[in-house]
């Protein structure tokens, strides 16, 4: 019986079942998912900026750079322009995107960009004046330096500020048919290299003499070297105040071709060292120079009115 028995006892199988990583599930799918939608952001993102031309993207700098300004002045928004993605309006029937209510025309671009021109312009005019408001401030501040203000002429021009410092009969820059800087002079040219390393303008430095013949000048060396070498020898002084040398657009002597005192074509506020803070007009004009018209000039040079440049 008890052979029996053990014979109809059933026999059990015990089988465990492992689970396998079920400690992060599927997290990995979603943090996949993020990085795919990041890249397709990116790639969008490249996309739009090779599609864009220059003058939107000026335009959008100009934008984020005063908002206000721009929104003043209206114009076209982001949206405003037909694309296949439509910029909303009052509804989805709207092509044009973004829509001012009545249906107001926005200006022309030009008129737009022509008011941002113009008022950069006005921006960098009192920028210079403001220039020139601290360099006259520094000058009062000094003793030693305001003696010396009565040779300094500050300006507006066409190309921007310009700063001159005029020989005295009592007080020149220079000793007679010399490029050395007198030290009184040195201390004045490092005050104005100091103030003007403060902005970011490109300079034109220029050399004058009077229209006193230097001795042997038909033979060689003559007003138009030493007016070059003046203004060489200034540039260095406005360097050691602080200037950086790559702020240097132009070096050159111009001899006594432009008189200060044109009736007296010898007197002593001739001889001058002229120092242009250039506005970006001007910057634009030296850089939009052709080289063939630079070489239609020197082809027939004027001995009277060239004048010889320094690099």
């Amino acid at each position: 019986m008890a052979g029996d028995a053990k014979k109809l006892q059933p026999i059990i199988v015990k089988k465990v079942k492992k689970g396998g990583h079920g400690a992060h599930g599927g997290a990995w799918k979603i943090a996949y998912a993020d990085f795919v939608t990041a890249m397709m952001a990116f790639f969008l993102l490249m996309w739009l900026l090779g599609s864009t031309t220059e003058g939107d993207k000026k335009g959008i700098a100009d934008y984020f750079g005063s908002p206000l300004k721009i929104a003043m002045q209206g114009g076209s928004g982001a949206g405003d322009a037909s694309s296949v993605i439509k910029g909303g309006g009052e509804d989805l029937t709207r092509s044009g995107g973004q829509v001012k209510h009545g249906d107001v025309e926005a200006p022309p671009r030009t008129l737009n960009l022509a008011a941002l021109k113009a008022e950069q312009r006005r921006a960098e005019a009192s920028r210079l004046q403001e220039l020139k408001g601290s360099i006259e401030e520094k000058l009062g501040a000094s003793e030693k330096l305001k003696a010396m203000s009565s040779q300094l002429r500050l300006d507006m021009t066409r190309d921007g500020l310009r700063i001159q410092i005029v020989d005295d009969k009592n007080r020149p820059m220079f000793d007679s048919g010399s490029a050395v800087v007198k030290p009184y002079m040195r201390d004045l040219l490092q005050a104005i290299g100091e103030v003007l390393a403060e902005v970011p303008n490109l300079l034109t430095l220029e050399g004058h003499t009077d229209a006193q013949p230097f001795p042997g000048g038909d033979r060689g060396y003559s007003n138009w070297e030493l007016s070059a070498d003046r203004a060489n020898a200034s540039r260095r002084e406005l360097m050691l105040g602080g200037l950086a040398e790559n702020r240097m657009l132009r070096v050159q002597g111009l001899a006594f071709s432009q008189p200060f005192n044109k009736e007296d074509p010898t007197h002593p506020s001739n001889r001058r060292i002229s120092i242009i803070v250039m506005n970006r007009e001007a910057e634009d004009r030296v850089f939009r120079t052709a080289p063939d018209t630079i070489e239609d000039v020197t082809d027939t040079p004027s001995p009277s009115t060239s004048p010889t440049s320094v690099r």
